[in-house]
């Protein structure tokens, strides 16, 4: 299946960033690069008419609890909006906010 259509699925800008901000502060966690690396993609993917990536390379790279959250959006995408608010409400209520370690380091914030 492809997900190439996903991007013209969203009431308007506001709504794909609000679920881009679901994906980057919740659930693209830097400690797996790996899994973070395909959710970033996954993430570019929403606003891209071509393939970023595909449901396969997620499958074999992002663990089954973050996957299923994801086919849930991809289906809210395709179903309709209020199904899209419904996602993001529920995905934030899911996943806590990942502290993104790496910035801090960087920046010198030890907090």
């Amino acid at each position: 299946m492809t997900l190439t259509d996903l991007s013209y699925g969203f009431r308007d800008d506001d709504q794909r960033r609000r679920v881009q901000a679901v994906i980057h502060d919740r659930l693209a966690d830097d400690r797996e690069p790996q899994e973070c690396r395909y959710l970033m993609r996954f993430w570019w993917q929403l606003g891209m008419p071509y393939q970023e990536v595909s449901l396969a390379q997620l499958s074999l790279n992002v663990r089954k609890s973050k996957l299923d959250v994801l086919e849930r959006l991809i289906s809210a995408i395709r179903t309709s909006h209020d199904e899209i608010d419904a996602w993001v409400a529920s995905a934030q209520d899911a996943f806590p906010v990942i502290q993104d370690r790496g910035f801090r380091a960087a920046s010198g914030d030890d907090c």
